[in-house]
């Protein structure tokens, strides 16, 4: 598992392990934070398309489904 710091997670670089629509690499464009300032989710922007898309920033922590870096 990966030991993620979601204050730093803007403008990380990730790459989808089983890539849909040919969207393998995706940029953090954006932090979303509650009330008391702490990340809870986090925008995607996947390079080829700039298509967008929001998740739960613990999701990245999935090897199975993400790697940090674009590889």
């Amino acid at each position: 598992m990966h030991a993620i710091n979601p204050d730093k997670l803007h403008h990380s670089k990730w790459t989808a392990v089983a890539p849909k629509h040919k969207e393998k690499h995706f940029m953090v464009t954006k932090l979303l934070r509650d009330e008391e300032e702490n990340v809870v989710q986090v925008v995607l922007e996947a390079v080829l398309t700039r298509r967008e898309f929001t998740l739960p920033w613990q999701a990245l922590k999935d090897e199975e489904t993400w790697r940090m870096g674009w590889k």
